[in-house]
């Protein structure tokens, strides 16, 4: 009499020993390069995180897929998205890629000092805020480390454009992002010069800057920011008036030095002006504190030993204050 097998048994045996010799052959790369477009929701997103072209990273996720015969991705030219084998491969896969990461990382921050260069992007007015205390201090603390400072206003996709950090305020940081306070709470102020209030009331509500000159704000994205403010739970935006439109806060505070008007700006950044009288402060009870400046990082990746080294010193430095 012979024996019965079973066949299912037989076919799973098959396919586990099929996946076991794919992924013998398989490299480091192709597990990455499934994992960032999986991440990024596109080729070359990933692409760009990786720092590859995009014709490499689309050769070795073709590459994993034949080894494996399987497909992780249905392609369109429109989108790229996971089938039902790919979701779950890349949810297996995701926690042993960021323990190598971090074993790797673990290993060398033993041999070395962080070296290379950190790419960051920040508002102007950041970057002015943190260049001393900061950025400097890192540098001289790692010689052998490179900043790479882009100054922008509007908020990017800082994996998206290869950036490793950023710096903005907290209420501005995207939700999936890893926040590290760097400034204390701060506020925006109203203020104006002594000659700009010479004859004229000051304002004693928002509503009353209607009637007043002020130096309007254009945002990145081209539109005109509303000043807003808040008191007792009330919020008002108020879309001021005013002849003069600027879109950089130190010509702002230029502008009201020289008495071009009432200007919205950031308290730190007049506190001195404030101080010796050139400029007054009005409002002072519709302009409550919100939280201050933050690094944000992502949080789905590794955080490499150059921006290790980055979070250590600012958590070192948690005295620091904007001045």
């Amino acid at each position: 009499m012979q024996p019965e097998f079973c066949t299912d048994n037989l076919v799973n045996r098959a396919q586990a020993d099929k996946l076991n010799r794919a992924m013998s052959r398989t490299s480091l790369i192709e597990l990455e390069a499934a994992a960032a477009v999986a991440r990024r929701g596109g080729f070359r997103a990933a692409a760009r995180e990786l720092g590859m072209s995009s014709s490499a990273l689309s050769q070795a996720v073709a590459t994993l897929e034949e080894r494996m015969g399987v497909r992780l991705f249905n392609r369109t030219t429109r989108s790229v998205v996971l089938t039902a084998a790919g979701e779950q491969f890349l949810a297996e896969i995701t926690p042993a890629l960021a323990a190598i990461g971090g074993a790797i990382e673990h290993a060398g921050a033993l041999e070395a000092q962080p070296s290379g260069t950190l790419r960051l992007n920040m508002a102007l007015g950041a970057a002015r805020m943190l260049l001393e205390p900061l950025l400097l201090q890192y540098l001289r603390r790692y010689p052998a480390m490179a900043l790479d400072v882009v100054t922008e206003g509007a908020l990017v996709d800082v994996i998206g454009q290869g950036f490793d950090a950023g710096f903005r305020l907290a209420e501005a940081v995207p939700p999936d992002m890893i926040a590290i306070p760097v400034a204390p709470a701060t506020r925006m102020v109203v203020v104006g010069s002594q000659a700009y209030f010479a004859g004229r009331s000051r304002p004693s509500t928002p509503f009353d800057l209607r009637q007043h000159r002020c130096i309007r704000a254009r945002m990145a994205s081209g539109r005109i920011y509303h000043w807003e403010f808040e008191r007792h739970g009330e919020t008002l935006s108020v879309d001021v008036p005013g002849a003069l439109i600027l879109d950089e806060s130190g010509l702002m505070l230029q502008a009201a030095l020289a008495g071009a008007g009432l200007a919205y700006l950031a308290e730190a950044a007049v506190a001195e002006h404030l101080a010796s009288g050139r400029l007054i402060q009005v409002l002072d009870d519709w302009t409550p504190p919100f939280a201050g400046l933050c690094l944000y990082y992502s949080g789905r990746r590794h955080v490499p030993a150059k921006l290790r080294a980055l979070i250590d010193l600012i958590r070192e430095q948690a005295t620091f204050r904007a001045p």
